[in-house]
């Protein structure tokens, strides 16, 4: 059992690659490698079949192996489903999803009712047969969409965006009428009433998987946080989520998959986990599940039986009314109630004409649950495995006629942009603050607030407030917490009291459960040539586990109020990640980015004529410099400026222009360097905090 296991898994992954190598999709291959060990051609094969393809005993293990893949893959399709695209595109995507699964489904249920009866599991369930075939033909695969659109690069196009958004309400829209049609085929009598009874059951559970599921989950994954230090926690935690979800849904008669789908959904709307965790996920389901569920799918593949005429007029009828149907449907709602032109509703037409994964996934549960026959499930692979070839050629013609306009193309520029910013990669931050009732209302306001909020103004993000206090001023630090908690309207945020006497120690120890971000509040300025700020700040920086963000100064943070910010560069990568987040902050047309470079002047140079030509080539470099700054701000509508400034000591000429010009902030790049038993951030960074009469951060990315 274990070899043909391993032979599947092997056969399945190289007929991917070949696949992948002609310019299809990896699952094409996977399936016809499960359908070359099948009855079709090597099953046939005395020695071959012996030892390569699974018995009955092997093939009880293999079902179970994949069920898992197939749970996997339905909890990457929950996890990849954007609620707010949704919302964003929802009445077209609504629109074109429903009237072209509507029609479709209507065309194939009445020429299903046709099929004969000898190719039934049960000729007294006609009708029920007649709707699960009916819906498993008519939904569209976003998986294959989705990778149509990332291989031509189109993905993040309104196109695409809708295309996904469709996609999805597809999906889910099939999957509330399968959970149904289980529940039929489970025992409720196909009356009104049994009909109602398992759309309660399968909305009830969509309900409370979402909503109660994500209260729990959230609790869990703090707990798992704060308190558990193995080595991949998560990677089991979600494992395990799955698996009680997919557990749950089949307890009331439901399928796993369905489960295992909402488990994703949850997921994909909690910005607690890490891009390592789903990552693993995606690694472990793609590189090993699904290639043995899909190439198992294909073992039960016979094109032998297509021979046969009838088998092949049947699934020749039935592609090329699902095909016809789906276009039609597809066409009439982009063209008459979305309101798009003509080549885009054909685009979108054909286009959702793409059948794959979700089919395979249907096809096998109803053959599992005894409502499809064996004849039948082998028809909508062959569908399924044409179409995932034909459409995308379709898709690839009509979607590279389509122009982007000026707006969508700003959006996607921006996008681009920020995916690669040092704020995409951030999803929980810690902020450590201490009990002063005397400034509740300056913190409110303050930079670090406003940092915090920008972020979270483009993605969902975990706010961890922490205070360490006596045990006796514990009530007065909830309430010192709940007050500064209220300015966080666009974060999640959880508020955490620790009594100690050892704020370091603690902190740190926060600080290594899975934040990506420190920000630290360094208020007043400090004289002590040995220190940068503090003792206790300066060890913060200098042990933290995570990249930090250090404020110095008060300042009110208000969106209403023009920010005029400075960002000195030297070209590093340090003072980009400060540039991103100056170009954050910014929330009103009215604010301001002045990217600054200082050409440092050598006046030990005596050869007049050498001392041009050297400052001539700074000033040259120095204006790229700032413009390759001022094009990523312009990208993202901000009103950007640059300046090249000359001068002995840069750091002087910084805090000159930073106090003559009235700038209301200067935002530094740094790494922390290592320096024996002290902190050390650079001597410009550190003169330029020490000296500057306006409020400093320093993003250190490390």
């Amino acid at each position: 059992m274990l070899i043909q296991i391993a032979g599947l898994l092997l056969l399945a992954r190289l007929m991917g690659e070949l696949a992948q190598r002609i310019g299809q999709p990896a699952v094409v291959g996977e399936i016809f490698a499960g359908i070359l060990l099948g009855p079709t051609l090597l099953g046939n094969v005395p020695i071959i079949s012996e030892y390569i393809v699974p018995n009955n005993y092997g093939k009880n293990y293999l079902s179970v192996i994949s069920m898992l893949g197939a749970m996997l893959l339905l909890f990457i399709a929950g996890m990849e489903t954007d609620i707010k695209l949704i919302k964003i595109h929802s009445q077209k995507a609504i629109k074109i999803a429903s009237t072209a699964l509507l029609v479709s489904f209507i065309s194939l249920f009445f020429f299903s009712l046709t099929i004969p009866d000898n190719l039934l599991t049960d000729s007294g369930s006609k009708y029920l047969f007649a709707a699960f075939l009916s819906i498993t033909i008519s939904v569209s695969a976003i998986s294959v969409i989705a990778k149509v659109l990332i291989d031509l690069n189109l993905i993040r196009r309104d196109l695409g965006q809708l295309f996904i958004a469709i996609g999805m309400i597809d999906e889910t829209i099939v999957w509330i009428i399968i959970s149904i049609l289980i529940g039929l085929v489970g025992g409720f009598a196909t009356t009104a009433a049994g009909i109602f009874l398992s759309f309660i059951k399968v909305i009830l559970f969509l309900l409370l998987g979402y909503f109660v599921g994500k209260f729990f989950i959230k609790y869990i994954i703090t707990f798992f946080q704060n308190k558990i230090k193995l080595r991949d926690k998560f990677l089991t935690l979600v494992i395990v989520i799955i698996f009680i979800y997919g557990a749950i849904a089949q307890a009331i008669g439901l399928e796993a998959v369905l489960g295992a789908f909402i488990a994703g959904i949850v997921f994909g709307q909690i910005p607690y986990l890490s891009d390592e965790t789903y990552d693993k996920i995606e690694s472990l389901t793609f590189a090993i599940f699904a290639p043995i569920f899909f190439a198992s799918a294909g073992l039960q593949v016979n094109i032998l039986e297509f021979t046969d005429i009838n088998i092949l007029s049947l699934a020749f009828l039935l592609m090329l009314i699902a095909f016809a149907s789906k276009t039609i449907g597809g066409f009439a709602g982009s063209k008459f109630f979305a309101k798009n032109d003509t080549r885009t509703s054909l685009l979108f037409g054909i286009g959702l004409n793409t059948r794959g994964t979700i089919q395979i996934i249907l096809a096998t549960i109803g053959l599992t649950i005894g409502i499809l026959s064996k004849d039948i499930f082998s028809i909508i692979i062959i569908i399924s495995v044409i179409s995932s070839v034909i459409s995308p050629i379709f898709i690839k013609v009509l979607i590279k006629k389509i122009e982007p306009n000026r707006d969508e193309i700003k959006r996607i520029t921006q996008e681009e942009i920020y995916a690669k910013s040092i704020l995409s990669k951030i999803n929980r931050i810690l902020l450590p603050v201490r009990v002063r009732t005397d400034l509740t209302t300056q913190l409110i306001k303050s930079i670090e607030a406003g940092v915090i909020e920008a972020i979270a103004s483009k993605k969902n993000l975990s706010v961890t407030l922490l205070t360490i206090t006596s045990e006796q001023d514990k009530s007065k630090a909830q309430v010192f917490l709940d007050s500064i908690a209220s300015s966080f309207t666009k974060s999640e945020v959880t508020k955490k009291i620790i009594v100690s006497e050892k704020a370091l120690e603690k902190i740190l120890e926060e600080s290594k459960k899975d934040y990506d971000l420190l920000v630290i509040g360094a208020t007043e300025k400090q004289n002590n040539p040995e220190q940068v700020f503090n003792t206790f700040i300066d060890n913060l920086i200098r042990f933290s586990p995570c990249p930090s963000l250090i404020v110095q100064g008060h300042s009110h943070f208000d969106e209403s109020t023009s920010k005029k910010i400075l960002v000195p560069t030297d070209g590093s990568k340090a003072s980009k990640r400060a540039a991103e987040v100056a170009f954050a902050l910014t929330m009103d047309k009215n604010d301001e980015v002045h990217i600054l470079r200082v050409v440092e002047e050598r006046v030990s140079l005596d050869e007049t004529d050498t001392k041009n030509h050297l400052l001539h080539r700074q000033f040259n470099y120095a204006r790229e410099i700032v413009n390759e700054l001022k094009v990523i701000g312009d990208s993202l509508s901000v009103n950007t400026k640059t300046r090249v400034e000359k001068g002995v000591n840069p750091e002087d000429v910084i805090i000159d222009v930073a106090k003559k010009d009235k700038f209301n902030l200067v935002i530094l790049g740094s790494d922390v360097r290592p320096g024996s038993e002290k902190l050390f951030l650079g001597p410009r960074v550190e003169n330029i905090l020490r000296n500057c009469t306006c409020p400093v951060i320093v993003v250190n990315s490390f």
